[in-house]
């Protein structure tokens, strides 16, 4: 137990000895972040720059580390591995005498939560703090290098010097002391000097940004923009038309949509650190990039048509004012056109001043609105005589029973009059969409958000119950049109008892012509209010605010997109000015935009069209919260806890109907543009990787499949050939991978198994950075298959893991495909022993086995020209990925030794460190060779192009199958398997199967009987009755003198004698097994011979592996069966399946 951390080693635990103190940083390093007690605060631009800063305690700066000596070599495990910095008070007050030396050595001394908040207001801290920005970090005091948790190990930044606070991986924690922790350099990259990290710091993070808090940054936001043009022109006539009950209703539905999504964006924002792009980061980082680009660039196009009707809104008031003076220029349209031209432009400038000046803007604009509202409200409550002609009578139960019901004219019916008013509602992600801008988004997002929903809500139920109490419906604004006495009794409307007869505004065909009430003045709320140019001010506030957050909002999420490049060709947008990275590109662009759609200068048009944008925005965000409660993702939880998965997927549903309810074919027009951008994005396949809820979704349902799958036992229809491919590295051997894809792909499983073998100690994590450099490598190359190495003592124990362990499930492979082992007669015959007991270790396993064998070879590893080859696709597209130097094998089996003809190169070149790197990296050869291009001798260039044999489309030719013996079906399955894809169907199958002389008749028939029951197309069926007549003399000749050399010649030597050898050499061949099988030996070398006859121009020849029996057939003659069977052929497929059916004519 060690002593309290604010003590000093002398009064709590012996400090270490001068011989194992810890090396002293002996330069500035930039501090870390200390989590508070209540909640850790996050700074955005310290996020991106990739070091934080220290807050020590309220009001403190950054502290320095001051300069140290270099102590003594420490110990065995401290040696070389540790370093600690030391903060000083920002005042530059000197450590205080009562530390001693030893404890700047050790680091141990750790000041106490208590002593960083010290009451003691002017009293100096010298401490050392176990959260500080070290390469590693003490625990507890104890000579170790483990790390206490920390923050700053967690954070994913952009510094462009690369993160600098990184744990000590597990290897520095496991591994051996006489392993040298970073063989491949420091665990995160080259090291830096303190110095240069704090330039690195100093030139990443802008100072002087400007951060808004929930209060300025969203609730002031979100409040101007739901507060927008309708308030004021529009929300009197919505209760004209639909009356005070569906006036509320509206209000209510518009706030229920918002409500729910308020809460999806919420739960969103609360679930990890939250960057610049508002609603496209927010779904981008949920949904994906698919969805997240789609809605990203249609939610910036949206806010900029907003700028245009707020704009218009603000226009079409100003020239109402312009007309009741006759102050028309040309005419209302070109009016609002040329008042709505000037503003935007004026608008322009404010935004580009800055985010500063553009948040005191929307203060101001606050204030004022504020002010309008309670100046409505107000006069609402004070009746005047000169107003009663124009329809103001104040509050009466009258005039609120007569307009309680709707009252719709024209063509207006409920969901027009809804479609009109719910652009109203579009403002509430005005306060995510500065997210970068913010303080704290986790906070500020939930809290401004739900509330500013709230407070404007209950503002617009207030304005409609009180318009349509205290307001008639039509007025003539005539202070004559009174009523006699004689009459009064007869009159039904409200404003028969207050002595006004407004009947004139009826005319006889139905229509009305008035001028005043809520049906026909947009501006009676300023005949209502106290102060009437007050209420203009509000109209003007509310509209320049909405359009300001707007024409703020669209250039920073359309910035935010630029910078994830999903759509190429917008990069130039990305660039940000200044210190808070303005897009003024961005501000240019939704410039144009809004001036182009206000030149429409009509409201009633502009405003559906931006509502279909803003809810399919909001469908998307309440399917983000249900698509990631649905996946069960540990990585989703969110800290704001009021939300339901159900009623977010509800919400989503209410998005889309009011999208049709307000507009269908603008919703329809809205569907499209979203589903056509996903499937661009999908089919580009952009090189992200946000940890989407589509990932964990597809995990899910991957993990659900395959468990439903294993309980479900196989059926012969269902089988599909699921290959475990000894490939080795993937590029190595690219014929024997591009066939067996060819008849895997999207039909059954392919795993590249690779067994790494060596003399020198394994290392896992060059293994596993392997593993997915390579899968991305068959990805990219769009081979669907899964690359799986294995480190063995010898090839043969590595097929047997693989054999054993490959696969999950249902998903496991069933046959052994390798490449043919050409070289065997020129290297050791142990490997040919090990060759061999791995096609007996398939059969042992209940695998099928396949050979595939090119008699150019398979193995290109040792060509460096190769990367012209296979590398292409990986340079067009800009790839990331590294593709290593490949372990030499001596043959095209799957054996790891060193060639002779080349060197292994065993270390990786390049861990990948970081996106530069990986581009580096990705520049360099795909393998390391002396020889250059013009030493490629013919057999290499003949190799070469072999490899690609069966990438290329297969012209008219033939596929002969050789199905001499009953394997199952497998030996007929994978050529027609292999004809069913593009590249091979204009390849016909032609069938040889053995038989009698007197009888080929009857075979043939027989044959095409079981074909046809099997389904399977053929050109040609030949029954060869002559396979066993005796081979020619020269080519058994030819074989006998192939085999001398492996021969025991037991007869020639001792019993004993022979029997050592045997055990020394089992691949030897004795004179009584080649006696025994010797009718064997001569149906392979016949068989050759009508090979060469009938198959000499096939594309492909599949046929059936000869079975050897195990203990009783040596390696050597097996290899020789082997080789004399499939030498000097077209490229042959060896197929032996494992005897259990695989084919059915049963439905």
């Amino acid at each position: 137990m060690s002593a309290p951390s604010s003590l000093p080693p002398a009064q709590g635990e012996n400090p270490a000895p001068e011989n194992e103190g810890l090396a002293v940083d002996t330069g500035l390093k930039p501090a870390g972040p200390t989590p508070s007690s209540s909640r850790f605060q996050v700074d955005l631009v310290a996020e991106a720059a990739g070091a934080a800063d220290k807050t020590l305690a309220s009001g403190d700066k950054d502290a320095p580390a001051p300069e140290g000596s270099e102590p003594a070599a420490g110990g065995e495990e401290a040696k070389g591995r540790f370093r600690v910095v030391n903060f000083v008070d920002p005042s530059g007050a000197s450590p205080p005498e009562a530390v001693p030396a030893e404890g700047f050595q050790n680091g141990d001394t750790v000041m106490s939560e208590g002593s960083l908040h010290s009451s003691t207001g002017g009293q100096h801290h010298y401490h050392y703090d176990t959260h500080t920005n070290t390469y590693y970090l003490r625990t507890f005091g104890h000579n170790t290098i483990d790390a206490v948790p920390n923050i700053d190990f967690y954070r994913q930044t952009a510094a462009p010097l690369g993160d600098k606070l990184i744990r000590p991986t597990l290897s520095e924690l496991h591994d051996e002391l006489d392993k040298e922790p970073f063989e491949d350099g420091f665990a995160n990259g080259d090291e830096l000097t303190p110095a240069e990290e704090a330039a690195a710091k100093e030139a990443s993070e802008p100072k002087g940004a400007v951060k808004f808090g929930w209060i300025k940054g969203v609730l002031v936001r979100c409040m101007l923009n739901i507060w927008g043009v309708m308030l004021f022109i529009r929300m009197s006539w919505i209760v004209g038309q639909a009356g005070i009950v569906l006036s509320c209703v509206i209000v209510l539905m518009a706030t229920v949509v918002t409500t729910i999504t308020g809460l999806s964006t919420s739960a969103i924002a609360t679930n990890g650190f939250v960057r610049g792009g508002g609603a496209y980061y927010l779904i981008s980082r949920s949904l994906g990039p698919e969805f997240g680009g789609s809605i990203g660039l249609i939610f910036a196009f949206a806010n900029a048509v907003a700028v245009a009707m707020y704009v218009v809104g603000f226009a079409e008031t100003v020239v109402e004012l312009l007309a009741s003076v006759d102050c028309i220029m040309t005419d209302e349209i070109n009016d609002i056109r040329i008042v709505g031209t000037i503003t935007v432009i004026l608008l322009l400038g404010i935004s580009v001043a800055g985010m500063e000046w553009e948040a005191k803007a929307q203060i101001f604009l606050l204030v004022v609105l504020i002010t309008a509202i309670f100046n409505y409200f107000i006069g609402s409550f004070i009746p005047l005589q000169s107003k009663e002609s124009q329809g103001f009578f104040g509050y009466d139960s009258g005039i609120m029973m007569e307009n309680m019901g709707p009252d719709f004219r024209g063509t207006e019916s409920f969901f027009s009059v809804f479609a009109i008013f719910f652009p109203a509602a579009t403002g509430i992600l005005a306060g995510a969409n500065i997210s970068g801008d913010l303080s704290d988004p986790q906070l500020a997002i939930p809290r401004g958000t739900l509330l500013a929903i709230l407070i404007t809500g209950i503002v617009y139920l207030g304005v409609a119950i009180s318009t349509g109490s205290c307001i008639v419906r039509d007025a003539t604004g005539n202070d004559n049109d009174t009523r006699s006495a004689q009459i009064m009794a007869n009159c039904t409307d409200a404003a028969c008892k207050f002595g006004y007869d407004f009947s004139s505004c009826k005319s006889d065909d139905g229509l009305y012509n008035c001028r005043y009430g809520l049906q026909n003045d947009f501006q009676v709320m300023s005949i209502v209010s106290g102060f009437g140019p007050i209420i203009t001010a509000g109209i003007f506030s509310a509209t320049l605010s909405s359009a300001l957050a707007s024409l703020v909002s669209a250039p920073k999420v359309f910035q935010a997109l630029c910078k994830d490049n999903i759509y190429p060709g917008l990069e130039m947008f990305a660039k940000g000015y200044g210190k808070n990275n303005e897009p003024l590109r961005g501000y240019i662009l939704t410039f144009c935009i809004a001036l182009a759609f206000i030149l429409i200068a009509q409201l009633n048009i502009i405003a559906p069209i931006i509502s279909n944008f803003f809810l399919a925005s909001y469908a998307l965000i309440n399917f983000s919260v249900f698509h990631a409660s649905l996946a069960n993702s540990p990585g989703w939880r969110p800290s704001f806890k009021y939300y339901n998965m159900w009623v977010s997927l509800a919400g989503a549903v209410l998005c889309c109907v009011v999208m049709f309810v307000i507009n269908w074919w603008a919703a329809l027009m809205t569907n499209v543009i979203v589903m056509g951008l996903y499937i661009y994005v999908s089919y580009k396949k952009p090189d992200v990787n946000w940890g989407s809820s589509t990932q964990a979704l597809t995990y899910h349902q991957a993990l659900t499949h395959s468990l439903h799958l294993s309980s479900v036992e196989d059926h012969i229809k269902n089988f599909r050939p699921q290959c475990l491919v000894m490939t080795g590295y993937p590029n190595s051997r690219p014929a024997l991978l591009h066939l067996v894809h060819a008849f895997t792909k999207n039909v059954g499983l392919m795993i590249c198994g690779h067994v790494r073998t060596g003399s020198r100690r394994p290392n896992f994590k060059e293994l596993s950075n392997d593993q997915t450099r390579y899968q991305r490598w068959l990805m990219k190359n769009e081979t669907k298959a899964f690359y799986t190495p294995v480190f063995a003592e010898d090839i043969r124990e590595g097929t047997q893991y693989l054999l054993q362990a490959a696969g999950l499930g249902r998903l496991r492979p069933n046959t052994l495909v390798i490449g043919f082992k050409n070289d065997w007669k020129d290297g050791d015959m142990m490997n040919v022993e090990t060759y061999i007991q791995m096609i007996h270790d398939a059969f042992d396993y209940q695998y099928g086995a396949v050979v595939l064998r090119l008699k150019e070879g398979l193995d290109v590893s040792h060509i460096s020209e190769q990367d012209d080859l296979l590398s292409s696709q990986e340079k067009t597209s800009g790839m990331k990925d590294v593709v290593v130097s490949i372990d030499m094998k001596d043959s095209d089996g799957d054996s790891s030794k060193p060639s002779s003809k080349a060197t292994s190169v065993q270390n990786s070149p390049a861990i990948q460190k970081g996106d530069d790197d990986e581009r580096k990296a990705a520049r360099k050869p795909l393998l390391r060779k002396e020889k250059s291009p013009q030493t490629l001798n013919v057999a290499e260039q003949r190799l070469l192009d072999a490899s690609q044999l069966f990438k290329r489309k297969q012209g008219k030719g033939t596929v002969d199958v050789w199905w001499l013996f009953d394997d199952g079906g497998l030996t007929l399955l994978i050529p027609y398997l292999l004809t069913n894809k593009k590249k091979w169907n204009d390849c016909k199958i032609r069938v040889f199967i053995g038989g009698k002389i007197n009888r080929i008749d009857h075979d043939r028939r027989a044959m095409a009987t079981l074909l046809s029951k099997f389904r399977i197309d053929f050109s040609d069926i030949n029954v060869l009755g002559d396979i066993n007549t005796k081979p020619k003399k020269e080519n058994v000749t030819a074989f006998e003198e192939m085999i001398e050399p492996y021969r025991l010649k037991e007869d020639d030597m001792e019993q004993d004698t022979a029997e050592a050898l045997k055990a020394s050499e089992p691949w030897r061949i004795t004179d009584n097994e080649l006696e025994l099988y010797r009718a064997k030996t001569n149906r392979q070398i016949r068989l050759n011979e009508l090979l060469k006859e009938h198959s000499s121009t096939a594309n492909l020849i599949v046929m059936s592996m000869p079975l050897a029996r195990k203990g009783a057939v040596s390696s050597a003659l097996y290899m020789s069966w082997l080789e004399t069977l499939s030498k000097d052929l077209p490229p042959l497929l060896l197929v032996r399946g494992n005897h259990q059916s695989v084919l059915t004519f049963y439905s």
